[in-house]
């Protein structure tokens, strides 16, 4: 199995980006996906989760209202857009492939990408 996730970058407070998760090896339209992050000196933390038929989305508080997480289960992949950018979404983000539920707990997921990093100046 694996999960390549991209389009991490610099970006501007204000700013947006858009980070896609191409997974290979697995049946990706039976597992729930989620997203992560990591920042500098912190624990990774939950971003945002769909689950398998795309009904069901989950999100994080912090990012409420100005990330959306979305998939296309005909190219095996899941997006995060991020509009609003603050300095404080400055991360590592991971994607991730679990549950076919809409979930949280990092537990719930099997899978783990590599990770792209995401900078927010101020």
């Amino acid at each position: 199995v694996q999960l390549q996730a991209s389009g991490g970058g610099l970006v501007q407070a204000g700013g947006s980006l858009r980070l896609s998760c191409a997974a290979s090896g697995l049946t990706f339209s039976s597992y729930g996906m989620g997203w992560f992050r990591q920042a500098p000196g912190k624990e990774r933390e939950f971003v945002a989760a769909v689950s398998w038929s795309r009904r069901i989305t989950r999100y994080g508080e912090s990012v409420k209202g100005r990330f959306t997480i979305s998939r296309d289960n005909t190219k095996n992949t899941v997006y995060l857009q991020m509009n609003s950018l603050k300095p404080e979404d400055t991360a590592v983000y991971y994607c991730a492939a679990g549950t076919p539920r809409a979930v949280a707990e990092q537990y719930e997921y099997d899978y783990w990408g590599q990770g792209t990093l995401v900078t927010v100046s101020s």
